[in-house]
This record gives structure tokens, C-alpha cells and sequence, in this order.
């Protein structure tokens, strides 16, 4: 037993020292999940404290899930949490399949200096802050001087306030999402594409296949695992999103729709001063995220796919 256990150790020495420069690369990534991720985890008993920054997190007094049933007994609670479920959902449903379509339209151009081109024109408005988006937005469809507004009025339309009407708020954090980040997370799924045996296509032309029959019996099922983990970790974040889009898109007029969890959080916990509350809040959007991810990952077992682990 002991001479196994020493050839095994010396197996592991073995490898670490032959791949020991990308373990070396891999120290930053470490650190940064330490310091941002990991290390923060032990504010998450705030949650269950009546906070005070006086007595720090240690000395603050205990007061068990006192702050869960005051949470679940507000009624703007359950309406932040169908407006962050609703646009989650709509993000899910519109905003996901969209990577996949533009990866599968770059992925049949022909002419590599056009793909190229086109490649990092998409990718840009990725890189454009929301805060810079979000002011483009303002100006495009304000009642006043917008440009979509001017057009309504030239065609005998009564202008419409369309960041104060809760029927076009969600349409544009959709619509506005598509554009910013559809392109970037293309980038995943062209990257999946390019592993996929070159033979595969020459078969299926051998075959007499189109160039749709080979998207859909070629690179789809090839690029299907890749779709099946993306889709698992946005699920994991089924509640979130994304603090900065809708902050800056938000006033007064359309807060009973754009009012989520992210903005709830930062008004009530960080403005109101009610750290235990905000902490408690973002600890539920937590667990409920995680419930997601396990149990899509545990159907795409059953579904004999490949999960995340």
C-alpha cells in the first residue's frame, strides 16, 4: 500500500513539474477568485446578524432568520422577484440563442477577410460601457429631440416616452443585451466549431448535403456540448441581471417593472444603510441560482449530456 501511495505522489511530482509553467499561469486566476469570490463568502453571515459597523461582523449580535421573514413578508419583495424571474426568462429565451445563430452565420462565410472584419465589428459594442449605451438610448428615444420620436412625428405619430412606459422597457434591456453581447459570446461558440474533424463536412458533401443540412447535422451536434454548459451556468444565474443595464436605463416611472434584485439590493442594503437586509437578499438570489444549476445539470445527466461536472 505504501509503495503505491509513493508511486503515485511521485506520478503527481512528475506531472506538476512538466506542466509546472501553466500552473504558474494559473496563479492569477487563483488569487482573483481568492480575493472575489471565496474570501467575501464570510460576509454571508451578516444575513443572519442584526449588522452594526460599530461592532464589525463578529461582534454584531445573532438573530437567526429574523431577516429572511421580514424579507418574505414585504410586498415589493415578491414583485422584485417576478421582475427578475420574468426578465431572466425573456433574456433566456431571446437573448441565448442569439450567440449560437451569429456563430453559425460566421462560421459559413467564406471569404476570411470579410469574417474577420465583421468578426470584430460585432464584437465592439462589447467593450462600449452601459453607462455610454445607456445614454445613446436616452437620446435616440427621448419624446423631445430622439430621432426615433422625430420619425414618429414625421409619419403623423404622437411621440412616446418609451424609457417611461413599462410595455417597451423590458423589449429594450432585451433588444439593447442582444447587441452588446451577442457578439462576445460568440466567441465560445466559434471556438467549439473549429474543433469539429473537417472530414465530417467533406462526408456529408459526399453525401449531397446543403450548407443548412450540414449546420444541423454537423456543426450543431458538434458545437452541442458547448450549448449544454453555457445553458447549465446561465441558469446557475437565473436571477441576476446585471446591475449596471438596468441602473442606468431605470427612473422613477418604469420602477415597477425594472425594479430587480441587483438595483433592489444596492437601493435598499447600500443607500438605506440596511446591510443585514441587502445581504440576506443577495444570499437568497444565491441559493436560488444554485438550486438551477444543480437541478439543470442533473437533467442534462439524465438526458445522457454533458454537464459541468
Amino acid at each position: 500500500m505504501g509503495t503505491v501511495r509513493a508511486k503515485t505522489t511521485k506520478d503527481a511530482l512528475r506531472y506538476l513539474n512538466k506542466k509546472k509553467y501553466l500552473y504558474i499561469l494559473l496563479i492569477p486566476c487563483v488569487i482573483y477568485f481568492l480575493i472575489f469570490n471565496y474570501f467575501p463568502m464570510y460576509g454571508v453571515i451578516i444575513a443572519f446578524k442584526d449588522f452594526n459597523f460599530a461592532k464589525g461582523i463578529v461582534g454584531s449580535p445573532w438573530i437567526g432568520l429574523d431577516n429572511f421573514r421580514y424579507m418574505f413578508g414585504l410586498s415589493d419583495f415578491y414583485t422584485v422577484f417576478w421582475n427578475s424571474l420574468y426578465l431572466s426568462m425573456l433574456r433566456l429565451v431571446f437573448g441565448f440563442p442569439f450567440p449560437i445563430l451569429l456563430a453559425l452565420l460566421l462560421n459559413e462565410m467564406r471569404n476570411r477577410t470579410y469574417q474577420r472584419v465583421t468578426q470584430t465589428i460585432i464584437y465592439l459594442p462589447h467593450f462600449i460601457s452601459w453607462v455610454v449605451i445607456g445614454g445613446i438610448l436616452v437620446n435616440f428615444l427621448s419624446p423631445s429631440w430622439g430621432i426615433v420620436n422625430i420619425f414618429l412625428k414625421q409619419i403623423g405619430m404622437d411621440p412616446i416616452f418609451f424609457l417611461a412606459d413599462n410595455d417597451y422597457f423590458r423589449p429594450l434591456v432585451i433588444i439593447s443585451s442582444i447587441w452588446k453581447e451577442s457578439g462576445w459570446e460568440s466567441i465560445l461558440y466559434l471556438a467549439a466549431m473549429v474543433s469539429i474533424n473537417t472530414e465530417l463536412y467533406e462526408a456529408a458533401s459526399i453525401d449531397g448535403a446543403n450548407r443548412l443540412q450540414k449546420m444541423r447535422y454537423v456543426t450543431m451536434p458538434g458545437i452541442k456540448s458547448t450549448i449544454v454548459i453555457l445553458l447549465i451556468l446561465r441558469l446557475g444565474q437565473i436571477m441576476g441581471n446585471g446591475f449596471e443595464q438596468i441602473f442606468v436605463l431605470q427612473n422613477p416611472l418604469n420602477l415597477g417593472v425594472s425594479e430587480v434584485f441587483e438595483t433592489y439590493v444596492y437601493r435598499v442594503g447600500l443607500i438605506g444603510g440596511r446591510f443585514s437586509f441587502g445581504t440576506t437578499v443577495g444570499l437568497f438570489t444565491s441559493v436560488i441560482g444554485l438550486i438551477f444549476l444543480l437541478a439543470s445539470n442533473q437533467i442534462a445527466k439524465w438526458l445522457k449530456e454533458d454537464g459541468i461536472w
